[in-house]
């Protein structure tokens, strides 16, 4: 830059605030901004300025040099002091190499013989081959860090006499939330988990979709040909809508036919919470668990049913079973008692053992819950429209006959 009409704090100010009294042009690599920095100061008599004057000729010399304003303000005290020179100098040489190729080479081949064992277990390896053994190859490699041995082994060195396959590492899929549910005493948040009917030659059976309310313990039982998406993401949908509550959270655990984009998105459009098991959380869908084995074996078996009959076997569910479970049904609902330990234990007192509506009943302003069209009186007369040993029957006949016509028609197939 040619700063030679540069010559009084006026031009100064002009050209801090932007007018055009100087060119502009491209320094070369032996440009020394210092050199900028010690003339500015001795043309314009830093020492003999102003407070004012001094901050323009700061912020001058910060636009010419590109330096900030601390670094500028630690090179003119050093520029006052005496001659303003360069602290430091390029390296002459680059840094040596502590690990020669040899060592590489070294590595490759214990890692050979050891089936490539973990950073530490290699490192000791080689600390015992050189102190104990007394094998002087080791002498370096003995010393090596963990972090570095890694670095060794990527070297074309070791890649080129030692290859190693690992398996294909999962990853992490951000959806759902991985925590417990928490109600709150709230109804609508349920769990939700499959059961799969048995294979038979080679053939699949059908899939049962369990969801539970984690309060209630309302449930709702459908089942489906496949758990793919084409044929699951509409039965969650109507699983959802039956509920007479309004659906706030969904959990499940980790499988893939529910941790998925297409059910987060159906999820998010209904604005439910998603929330996933964590990892050695077991209770986090212990509900759900339990229900698959209380529920859908004793009810419908574990004997294989071919697929080509989830239409008949999902409405046996939506006909009978699931108004049975809710309305006749009685469920055990714990009682929290903390011990003189501290320690939290749950009980199951005989008050609390009730049918999944009458726990719904006993929720205070549970109505408020309720999906519009759906009031306590309407479920009080799906509830009283039959004894609960009147529907345990129609159950048991309904079961009887779906399972003799899938047993005619497959002996018949065969």
């Amino acid at each position: 830059m040619n700063e030679d009409r540069l010559v009084t704090l006026l031009q100064l100010r002009q050209f801090v605030e932007g007018t055009t009294e100087v060119e502009f042009r491209r320094c070369g690599k032996d440009e020394d901004p210092y050199r900028h920095i010690e003339g500015g100061l001795r043309r314009f008599g830093y020492t003999r300025l102003k407070r004012a004057d001094k901050g323009l000729l700061v912020r001058y010399l910060m636009r010419i040099t590109g330096y900030s304003r601390p670094q500028l303000v630690r090179l003119i005290k050093r520029a006052r002091a005496g001659s303003l020179q360069k602290g430091y100098c390029a390296p002459t040489h680059g840094f040596t190499r502590r690990f020669t190729d040899a060592d590489v080479i070294l590595l490759a081949a214990t890692d050979t013989l050891h089936g490539t064992l973990s950073g530490p277990a290699t490192r000791h390896l080689m600390q015992r081959a050189w102190a104990t053994y007394g094998d002087v190859r080791y002498a370096r490699l003995a010393t090596i860090s963990t972090a570095h041995l890694y670095n060794l082994r990527r070297r074309t060195g070791y890649t080129e006499r030692r290859r190693e396959w690992t398996k294909t590492r999962p990853t992490q899929v951000n959806i759902g939330e991985r925590r417990a549910p928490t109600p709150e005493g709230r109804p609508g948040f349920i769990r939700i988990d499959s059961v799969h009917q048995g294979d038979e030659d080679g053939m699949k059976g059908v899939y049962h979709i369990n969801a539970v309310d984690c309060l209630t313990q309302w449930e709702l039982v459908a089942t489906c040909e496949k758990i793919s998406e084409a044929y699951l993401l509409p039965v969650i949908k109507a699983l959802l809508a039956e509920f007479p509550f309004g659906i706030l959270g969904f959990h499940a655990d980790n499988g893939s036919e529910y941790i998925n984009h297409r059910v987060a998105k159906m999820l998010d459009k209904l604005r439910v919470e998603f929330t996933k098991s964590r990892p050695r959380h077991s209770n986090d869908n212990g509900l759900a668990e339990t229900k698959n084995g209380a529920v859908i074996r004793k009810q419908l078996g574990y004997e294989h049913i071919p697929q080509c009959y989830a239409a008949e076997v999902n409405a046996f569910c939506a006909e009978h079973l699931n108004s049975y479970l809710n309305f006749h049904r009685p469920c055990l609902f714990a009682e929290e008692i903390t011990d003189k330990k501290g320690k939290i234990r749950k009980r199951y007192p005989q008050r609390l053992v009730m049918t999944p509506f009458e726990k719904l009943a006993t929720l205070e302003r549970f109505q408020q819950f309720l999906r519009p069209g759906v009031t306590l009186q309407s479920l009080r007369r799906e509830a009283a429209s039959m004894s609960d040993n009147e529907a345990a029957a129609r159950l048991n006949e309904a079961r009887n006959r779906l399972f003799i016509s899938i047993h005619k028609r497959s002996r018949n197939a065969a």
